[in-house]
């Protein structure tokens, strides 16, 4: 099997089965709530503005069991100052950790409720609260407050059904805003607001099997018209393994048509990562032969010309070389689009030796020109380097140095080992880079502030009767009604299938003119800057009434309600009227139409487009008053009259 580096376009469904893709969804979605989940501050009230500053440091602690979380000691090595930007209109002091929690939002819980019941969850008897490590400095308390509200859920998917393992509704973190060198910032305005976390199993082969489930997700929770949208209201975390590697956490994917090309970069770089370690083995490589060694070099290259490092020891910064024993060729190994292994080792320096001023490291196996080549071999002299052998240079100040020269040994040795376990964020060119080690499993525990809370049958039947019909039911009724395959997901998934079900059951109006009026028309509007709020239900169902008893009122509503729009100080059924008490008997319509016909025309029309030109002129006076056909069907009978004259 030879798949390395297949292009993404190449990639089939088979190929992806060679590499015994699996992967799974964490998708995390805020509530329409009016406060947050253990407070009652706001929700969902954003601004940049701030009042005050708190600064904070992260360190980690001993579990009951005597150990430390990996995470948490990854997060100690970086040294991070963590400044938390607050707003007294959107924290209090619950988020600040200063006060415990108040009881759980119970807006939130009937809605996370609602929708675990929707996707075919079995709903929890009694919620816990728990509190999940959050070690990052995201949650300023370095936990998340969090309950699991059902489990073994699923969703029908294609010929099948794709298992969820849990709901789970928790607080949100905090925004980042910057995090260069040792200090990161986070606005808290989102903090604490109230989110689903929905878990499916990883029964996705294929990258575009993954955004397909991820859009059901999406749509079938925006059906209740109960979580927020926008952009950051949705974020979807990815986990992607291959035959042989492990699972790996793409964190933060903010659009699912990334999704695809994200999962195929990380099923290529666990491919590579394989195809490095088989390499080292070869050589004799593995963890425990493993060798490396470094020294300082700041006096060889004082005098290169490469601009970075000159500039670092302009700065007082030293120069380190590590020297990776037999791992020559490997630092330009490929491992993702445009990337190669050494960005691995450059990503660990940059995240946890907090190295951010790129670039943060120079290898022997760099294709560029930067340290000329005699420079090279005075380095490899001094640190006893042979043929194969590969070299990082690295800089920085002495307590960042030890740091990032660490972290290269200990990700070179990884490489003998295949694919760590860690987080990995998701780049913009649908690439990923190291984010953190994998948190340990055992990273919740219960929270002694909560009190559990038993979930009735009786709470439970109430919410559930409140939902929609769920989204793959509506697809099949739709397309039974005729609707076009590019309005049946938009309407399904939209808070507004319900009032369009209504109009079309109760009025029997056509469906398909409901839905371009209600989910088109309206579209358009927004986009020209129309305010909608104002066109509310009781508007619709007196035109969508109108519509039916008068159906030559179709052609004009669209011009009829924008001009409403524009002219808000107009009564909306005023504008109606002159429709409704206006009608031509067909004698009328006849004379109407010879009319037209006798009316002296300007220059000459070819008999084939007078048809369309007398419509024309009779549509700018019949149109919204009678029915297109009946007004055609009398231009035809007119013109055959003609013809049969002339003949």
């Amino acid at each position: 099997m030879n798949l390395f580096m297949k292009p993404f376009e190449m990639m089939t469904e088979a190929d992806y089965r060679r590499l015994g893709l699996r992967s799974g969804l964490e998708i995390h979605q805020q509530l329409l709530t009016e406060k947050k989940l253990f407070c009652r501050c706001p929700a969902g009230h954003y601004s940049n503005e701030y009042d005050a500053e708190i600064l904070r440091h992260m360190r980690p602690t001993l579990s009951e069991l005597g150990e430390y979380d990996g995470t948490a000691l990854m997060e100690f090595k970086t040294k991070k100052e963590i400044i938390y930007r607050i707003n007294h209109d959107t924290v209090c002091t619950y988020e600040m950790d200063d006060t415990p929690p108040f009881e759980i939002n119970q807006q939130a819980l009937d809605i996370a409720l609602q929708l675990g019941q929707l996707m075919n969850f079995k709903m929890v008897g009694e919620i816990h609260i728990a509190r999940k490590q959050y070690l990052d400095g995201s949650i300023p308390t370095g936990f998340q407050r969090t309950t699991i509200v059902g489990v073994d859920g699923w969703i029908p998917y294609r010929d099948r059904k794709i298992g969820l393992i849990q709901l789970g509704l928790e607080e949100d973190a905090c925004r980042e805003i910057s995090d260069i060198g040792h200090q990161r910032i986070y606005i808290t305005d989102r903090l604490g607001m109230p989110l689903i976390e929905t878990v499916t199993r990883p029964e996705m082969y294929t990258p575009q099997q993954v955004a397909e489930v991820a859009n059901i997700l999406r749509w079938l929770v925006r059906s209740t018209g109960k979580v927020r949208t926008g952009i950051g209201a949705a974020r979807q975390d990815v986990n992607v393994s291959i035959t042989g590697g492990t699972r790996i956490e793409i964190k933060g994917v903010p659009r699912i048509p990334m999704i695809p090309k994200l999962i195929y970069n990380e099923a290529m770089r666990q491919y590579a990562l394989l195809r490095i370690k088989d390499e080292l083995n070869k050589r004799g490589i593995d963890s425990k032969s493993f060798k490396a060694f470094d020294q300082d070099v700041t006096a060889l290259i004082t005098g290169t010309t490469w601009e970075p490092i000159e500039r670092a020891i302009r700065r007082g910064d030293k120069v380190r070389c590590v020297n990776l024993k037999g791992f020559a060729g490997i630092l330009s190994h490929p491992t993702q689009s445009g990337k190669t292994f050494s960005k691995e080792i450059s990503d660990r320096v940059r995240v946890i030796a907090c190295l951010t001023r790129l670039p943060n490291i120079l290898t022997s196996e760099n294709p560029e020109e930067t340290v000329d080549s005699f420079m090279w071999h005075k380095i490899r002299k001094k640190v006893h380097a042979d043929v194969r052998d590969a070299l990082i240079l690295v800089w920085g100040n002495e307590q960042d140095l030890d740091t990032a020269v660490s972290e290269i040994i200990i990700r070179a040795r990884e490489a003998t080992e295949g694919v760590p376990r860690e987080t990995r964020q998701a780049l913009p060119d649908s690439t990923n880079g190291f984010e953190r080690i994998l948190p340990g499993a055992d990273r919740m525990y219960p929270d002694t502030d909560l009190p559990p809370l038993e979930i009735t049958p009786r709470r439970l039947k109430k919410l559930d009767e409140e939902n929609p019909p769920p989204l793959w039911e509506r697809e099949k009724r739709y397309r039974k009604m005729g609707l076009p395959e590019h309005l049946i997901i938009p309407i399904a998934s939209s808070p507004g299938a319900k009032f369009f079900e209504k109009i079309v059951d109760e009025l029997h109006a056509p469906p398909l003119k409901v839905a371009r009026y209600l989910f088109e028309s309206t579209k358009h509007w927004q986009r020209r800057g129309y305010t909608l709020s104002g066109l509310n239900e009781d508007k619709w169902r007196f035109f969508f009434e109108k519509a039916v008893l008068h159906p030559p009122l179709w052609q004009v509503g669209e011009e009829l309600i924008e001009e409403y729009l524009q002219q808000a100080s107009n009564r909306f059924e005023t504008l109606f009227q002159p429709y409704l008490t206006s009608s031509f008997k067909k004698d009328e319509l006849e004379k109407e139409i010879d009319q037209i016909f006798n009316a002296p025309i300007k220059g000459s029309i070819a008999t084939e487009k007078k048809e369309r030109y007398m419509m024309g002129l009779a549509m700018k006076k019949f149109k919204g008053y009678v029915l297109a056909g009946e007004i055609l069907e009398l231009i035809r009978k007119r013109l055959n009259k003609e013809v049969t004259v002339h003949e």
